[in-house]
């Protein structure tokens, strides 16, 4: 050793990268077969080894983050929106796929379940390219119901070439859809937006508005275009759909103040922007835009589940590959009983999480069977509850396995961190979908008898699951409606664990079943994680299941 040389490198572990991130996952790929994907599987194992090779680009796209360039060099307005190469060339990547359309383009089985998939791993590389792709999916349903608008647009939603350009849309080969509701002195209460519509002519739906107003939240600026919610002559909402460019080649007057200075989400932009009697096409009847932009938010809240169960599952796999090759007094983290506990707690949350949300994608490829539906519009918000709010608990737990090293900002733990509480707040915090869960079951009882008369039979030889549900039914049917609201958080909770315990008995192999139910259904479980009884569980076998040593 040179004289100025103060020691080696020992004991250090780097973050896992270059593997195939579906070929290692169990669970999804088990979840892949029972939702009649398979045909799908080869198509996403190739995506997964690609997306094992990206890490870097995921780093690059957090690092150098958007930047807004208001004016040209002569000064004029082009609110314009610069990303460095590896935005473009991971939202490349996702576009190829497929994956932006991939639930309406089509009408294959486990088409849903392999959308989830691949929004699933690509959130695991990098999360932040995944809003406008969100929206634009969350987009389609809602403008197919515009004829006169969709056949000018289907083209270039259903597009696997990705079109960074800033042009006007007849111009382009895809477009990209956001999303504006959110005002100053609103948040989640729509109603009292102040923005408002003004018909240039004739009033009515497909006729042409002025938007003049402000949002505070406008998700993704750089679309193509925006559904926005404004208010018209009579101040009902209404929903309509802006886009950067006029129909006359102009730029639309649609001027961003500023992107956001966000904690988490860092290569996408927010912004708050500003309407100057900007040009807008009013979608749906007038006065039904909260219902109209409602049913693209039922959408959007899918992925924000789906995205959080990524962030954990990726989480996992970095704190379980660091256990098995960093030593600590002697042994291997992963040998230490207390740490085994913590890693086989997250491993039992992801196999949790995997089957409710590709439960859910069953619900939405089927939503015309009304026991389909029910579990689409109330165990949506339910899980979008549960599961985001966890993934911000757990991604802080896993960090907690590196120590210092899952501490620093450049890394990708840290990354996950912060990236986890975006999906628990955006469309909808968490008492927002406690009561929209209450609402859903007061509004359609019998799909919510449904759901619990499906988890009773599928519950079938597991007395805990059994009494659990009924429990459930009990809570539901005996509690006034005044203390129930109260109990909101509750019920998520109960009837999120229910239905994962449900499925995993159903369909898992029967250490994991066995496991999660004996840990979840524990009335001392949750306070925190690790805080398990791992004496009776295969504590091995999940964690070699959770991803191969």
């Amino acid at each position: 050793m040179e004289a100025w040389q103060t020691h080696e490198i020992a004991n250090q572990v780097d973050e896992r990268r270059d593997y195939n991130l579906l070929d290692t996952d169990a669970p999804l790929l088990e979840a892949l077969q029972r939702a009649g994907a398979e045909s799908f599987v080869p198509g996403l194992s190739r995506y997964s080894e690609e997306l094992g090779r990206s890490f870097g680009l995921g780093e690059q796209a957090n690092e150098h983050t958007p930047e807004l360039q208001l004016f040209d060099k002569r000064g004029r307005r082009v609110d314009f929106i610069d990303f460095h190469p590896s935005w473009h060339a991971l939202a490349a990547m996702y576009r190829r796929q497929g994956l932006v359309s991939l639930p309406f383009d089509n009408d294959r089985q486990g088409r849903w379940a392999a959308w989830a998939a691949g929004f699933y791993l690509q959130g695991q590389v990098e999360a932040g390219v995944l809003c406008p792709a969100t929206m634009t999916q969350a987009a389609i349903p809602v403008l197919q119901k515009e004829p006169a608008l969709w056949a000018q647009l289907q083209d270039k939603l259903v597009s696997t070439d990705y079109d960074e350009r800033d042009v006007p849309i007849a111009q382009k080969r895809s477009i990209l859809i956001g999303m504006g509701m959110t005002e100053k002195q609103g948040g989640s209460d729509v109603r009292a937006n102040t923005t408002t519509a003004t018909p240039v002519g004739e009033a009515g739906r497909g006729n042409e508005y002025r938007i003049r107003g402000h949002k505070w939240f406008f998700s993704a600026p750089m679309c193509d275009a925006h559904l926005v919610v404004a208010k018209t002559g009579d101040g009902s909402p209404g929903c309509f759909f802006v886009p950067r460019w006029r129909p006359d080649g102009t730029k639309n007057a649609v001027h961003i103040q500023r992107l956001k200075n966000k904690l988490g989400n860092r290569s996408n932009s927010s912004s708050e922007v500003e309407f100057h009697d900007a040009y807008g096409v009013l979608l749906g009847e007038p006065g039904r835009g909260i219902p109209t932009i409602i049913e693209m938010a039922t959408y959007t809240r899918l992925n924000c589940v789906v995205g959080s169960a990524g962030i954990l599952r990726q989480a996992l796999v970095q704190a379980l590959s660091y256990a098995r090759g960093r030593r600590a007094f002697g042994h291997l983290l992963v040998e230490q009983p207390l740490m085994r506990a913590v890693l086989a707690d997250l491993a039992l949350e992801n196999e949790g999480n995997v089957a409710l949300m590709m439960r859910l994608c069953e619900g939405y490829e089927n939503q015309h069977e009304p026991t389909q539906r029910a579990w689409m519009r109330i165990m949506t918000p339910a899980a979008k509850f549960w599961v985001c709010k966890r993934a911000v608990e757990l991604t802080g737990e896993a960090m907690e396995v590196l120590g210092g090293n899952g501490y620093i900002d450049d890394g990708i733990m840290a990354r996950l961190f912060r990236e986890a509480p975006v999906n628990s707040i955006w469309e909808g915090s968490g008492n927002v979908m406690c009561l929209d869960v209450m609402r859903a079951i007061g509004r359609e009882p019998e799909g919510f008898f449904a759901i619990l008369d499906e988890l009773a039979r599928d519950a079938a030889g597991e007395p805990r699951l059994v009494a659990e549900v009924q429990a459930l039914r009990e809570l539901v049917t005996t509690t006034p409606p005044a203390e129930l609201e109260a109990l909101g958080r509750r019920l998520a909770e109960r009837l999120v664990l229910a239905a994962m315990a449900v499925l995993l008995h159903r369909d898992a192999p029967p250490a994991v079943a066995q496991a999660f139910v004996a840990t979840r259904l524990d009335a001392r479980w949750g306070r925190v994680a690790g805080g398990i009884d791992t004496r009776g569980l295969d504590v091995e076998a999940l964690l070699q299941r959770a991803f191969p040593a």
